[in-house]
């Protein structure tokens, strides 16, 4: 058990990381810090708040986690801000979707004090806030842990641990390694979702009213918050046009296989992505 987990800028997935610690028994105490005083206020409302600070150089001290629940281009500041006060031997890390340049500036930021260990929890939704956060978030969830070569060994195992105890279940992957996988089934289907929804914004507003079940299946994550969106594609650009043009090629073949009348070679596509799909392991 942690003496003290410590939650900066606690939106759905940190308000999430909060409750289960506090439901799994995985913490002592659960301090937070959120950057409006309102929020704060009604943060230390619930049972599973142990206390609110003011700065988040107050909530870091006597840490032995800290988890940095801010957006992606706020995670290095937090830690930076933060580093001076933190205990020798406190374990930093965060939850941030793009994990290369982050983990990096983190280690760098902590070096010779305390530690840095990366992890993005492949959990959410197209919600935000902690209001809509909960206790079973990570159950069964996937959840990368990515450390540098450099990083602590005993610190990592912690840090795997701590996930493991919120019900994810861990893999450890170079952090370069981890956005490229995420670019191609994270932020791609974002992008596909949202482009989708904004080309047919182009068309009939009145169709989307005949829409079923397929094209709300399909575009569900397109409700997410553009503002974060755009921040995480900022950070992890180059992976995600790497998958862009491989998709457009895909694309492309499709478009003209069917431009050609060439329905074997349509059949063919339709049919490897039925076999993708049937392959994908139940939800938690």
């Amino acid at each position: 058990m942690l003496e003290q987990l410590t939650i900066l800028a606690p939106g759905l997935i940190g308000g999430s990381v909060a409750r289960a610690a506090h439901a799994r028994g995985t913490a002592r105490r659960i301090v937070l810090w959120a950057r409006r005083p309102e929020t704060r206020l009604a943060l230390a409302r619930q049972p599973w708040c142990s206390a609110t600070s003011e700065t988040p150089e107050e909530a870091v001290e006597g840490a032995t986690l800290v988890v940095v629940a801010s957006p992606v281009d706020r995670i290095a500041p937090l830690v930076r801000q933060v580093a001076p006060r933190l205990k020798v031997g406190a374990i930093v890390c965060d939850v941030g979707s793009v994990k290369g340049e982050i983990s990096r500036l983190g280690h760098e930021a902590l070096r010779g004090n305390a530690h840095f260990v990366g992890a993005h929890p492949m959990a959410g939704s197209e919600k935000k806030g902690w209001e809509n956060g909960n206790a079973d978030m990570f159950e069964g969830r996937t959840c990368f842990v990515t450390p540098l070569d450099s990083t602590h060994a005993d610190a990592v195992t912690r840090v795997v641990g701590f996930w493991r105890d919120l019900g994810s279940e861990v893999v450890t992957v170079d952090p370069d390694k981890h956005d490229e996988i995420v670019a191609h089934i994270s932020h791609l289907p974002q992008l596909l979702a949202s482009s989708l929804c904004a080309f047919l914004a182009t068309r009939d507003p009145g169709w989307r009213n005949f829409a079923g079940g397929g094209l709300r299946d399909t575009t569900r994550i397109a409700g997410s918050d553009p503002k974060l969106w755009v921040s995480i594609l900022e950070e992890n650009r180059d992976e995600v046009l790497r998958a862009l043009r491989l998709f457009q090629d895909e694309l492309e073949g499709l478009q003209a296989a069917l431009a050609n009348r060439n329905f074997v070679e349509v059949a063919a596509r339709l049919e490897r992505g039925h076999a993708y799909r049937d392959k994908f392991r139940p939800s938690p």
